[in-house]
Order: C-alpha cells, then structure tokens, then sequence
C-alpha cells in the first residue's frame, strides 16, 4: 500500500506566548505544496525501514515513520510487522513538514491496511503525539493553525493562479535553538483577515516571526529572499523556521533561475 506524503510552507508564523507544557502558542496558515514523498508499507515477518532518495539523518529506529509505527503497535498489538519504504523528496531541517507528513502518511496507511477503523479526531491524536504539525498533514487542505498548530480552521485560499520557487540551502536550522530565540509577542495584524487581501498587500501585513533571529545567523536567507523579491516575486518568506526560502509568482512570468551556493531550487505550478 502506498501514500505520498506533501509539504507544506508557512504563510505567516507568529509566535504568541510559551505555554506551561515547554511548547509554544502560534498562529499560522498552512499550505500544501505538491512536493511528494513515497510511502510503503508491506506486511513482513519482521518490521525493517527502507530509505532512498535523499539521505535522512539520524538512525532509522528516531525516524518519525518509525515512531508512527511504533505509537500504533502499542495501541493495536495485533497488527502485523511491516516493511516499511520511504523515498524522500522532501528536505529534512528545510520548514516543510517532511518528516511529519510522512508520520501521518504512516498512520492513514496502517488504519487503511488493516481495517482499524480509528475515527479521524482519534487519528488527530496521534498524530499530535508525533508533532504538533502533524494533524495538518491529516487533511490536505489550507488552514490557520493555532495552539501548539494543533487547532486547525480550514480557510478558503486558493493560490493556482500562480507559481512557488522554492529555495533551499545546504543548511539545518534547528527548531528548538530557533524558538528559543524568540521573544514570544502578540501579531501586530490579523492574520486571517491578512490572507484574504490582495496578495500584493501581504508583505506589509503577513510575517514570519523566525526570520529576524534566523537571518542574523545566516545572512544568506535574507539575501535569497530579496533576491526573490528583485526576480519579481508578489510574495516572499521563510516557511517554519527555516531554511527554505520561498518566493510566490504569477503563472505569467518566467521560471526564475539565479545561482545560489549549495542550494535547491523547486518551481512547482500548483
């Protein structure tokens, strides 16, 4: 049985108060993106994890497919061992979700295969176990995400009018370091009446609270991103907390294509 699991990129990312459990109130909007990993699974004598594509760090068994894997078995003990492969298209340590789209993947495919029937706010739940990005990946449709980023409210954006470069360095940012250099504060606009204005208009209102601390480390970032922006990009932001870079153009314009030291570069027309 196979899935393939999507990325996503944040439209906005506040970070509004430190909650007493260690995590972080947000708000955000979240958006898929076609950029596709695949998932099988196969009933085996024994569970074994298979990768291609890009490489994964980390052992297999801290892989978040795994943990998946594992979290169902303790709650249904009878289902059987799996094979479980993974070819990975989507960057890991890059903002886009990959590891916990393919966490939820894992978990849509084992209730599929063997009929267990888990209701669809149970499966929420574990998948917030897994992360707290993971119950977007449920459902494959624009939200505004707040709470931990559990609180999903499906909002109506449509974007097909127009194209997404996607720039990725060679570069990790980790999350923790990157929330704890932030001073949590309420947004200054409301993002949800943000998004639904012209597009045009978002680079006054919509932000990504990440970036200020981010691209003081990595002053690359902010250059791509103006870069983006002098390409002809109406809209242009850090996704997550980095570090890809991505840039919003009209369907109209040409492929953008500058050189970027060590970096990937994804054109996807939506």
């Amino acid at each position: 049985m196979i899935s393939f699991p999507h990325a996503k990129i944040n439209l906005g990312l506040s970070i509004i108060s430190k909650r007493t459990d260690g995590f972080h109130n947000i708000e955000t909007i979240f958006y898929p993106l076609p950029i596709l990993d695949v998932l099988e699974i196969v009933p085996s004598e024994k569970t074994e994890f298979f990768s291609s594509g890009l490489p994964i760090a980390g052992v297999p068994d801290d892989n978040l497919v795994m943990l998946a894997y594992k979290l169902i078995k303790t709650k249904f003990p009878q289902i059987a061992p799996l094979e479980i492969y993974l070819h990975k298209s989507i960057p890991m340590g890059a903002g886009l979700g990959g590891g916990s789209s393919d966490a939820a993947g894992i978990l849509h495919l084992i209730n599929k295969l063997f009929n267990l029937q888990i209701s669809r706010q149970k499966l929420n739940d574990y998948a917030l176990e897994l992360g707290s990005d993971c119950p977007f990946f449920m459902q494959p449709a624009p939200c505004i995400a707040k709470g931990r980023g559990e609180i999903l409210e499906p909002i109506a954006l449509d974007l097909s009018a127009y194209s997404f470069v996607l720039v990725h360095p060679d570069i990790m940012i980790e999350t923790a370091w990157a929330y704890s250099s932030i001073i949590p504060s309420l947004p200054k606009y409301d993002l949800k009446k943000s998004i639904l204005q012209p597009i045009q208009n978002w680079v006054n209102t919509i932000q990504n609270d990440f970036e200020l601390p981010v691209f003081e480390v990595y002053p690359g970032l902010q250059k791509i991103k103006e870069k983006l922006y002098t390409s002809g990009a109406v809209y242009a932001a850090m996704t997550g907390s980095g570090s890809t870079i991505f840039g919003i153009f009209k369907k109209s314009d040409q492929p953008v294509s500058f050189e970027v030291e060590n970096a990937r570069q994804t054109w996807i027309n939506c």
